[in-house]
């Protein structure tokens, strides 16, 4: 639970504009009432220490829409490709042919 606590306060401080920093959010967390182990508060300064949270959040909206373009574009492609030729399917290996079988 201290890991959740100590994300939400890792998001309050960035949208006010404050050092996501270890005190910072102990200190937080405390003025909600929650108990959180310091070892989470150094975790998190430490990961985002140099970063900007806000940056890094509005960035996943960017990574969706990128990705599936390119995707879209290659699976045109490949699908005319695919149309003129047939995959070849192999047939399954039976084990009746060798006198075997898994509960012989």
């Amino acid at each position: 639970m201290s890991d959740t606590i100590v994300s939400y306060a890792a998001l309050i401080l960035a949208d006010a504009g404050l050092e996501v920093s270890a005190d910072n959010l102990l200190s937080l967390s405390k003025a909600a009432g929650a108990s959180v182990d310091n070892v989470w508060a150094e975790v998190y300064s430490k990961a985002l220490e140099g970063k900007d949270l806000k940056e890094i959040l509005s960035g996943f909206h960017n990574v969706g829409s990128a990705a599936a373009a390119p995707a879209a574009a290659g699976g045109e492609a490949a699908g005319g490709e695919a149309a003129e030729e047939k995959p070849q399917q192999e047939e399954e290996e039976s084990d009746d042919d060798m006198g075997m079988g898994l509960f012989d």
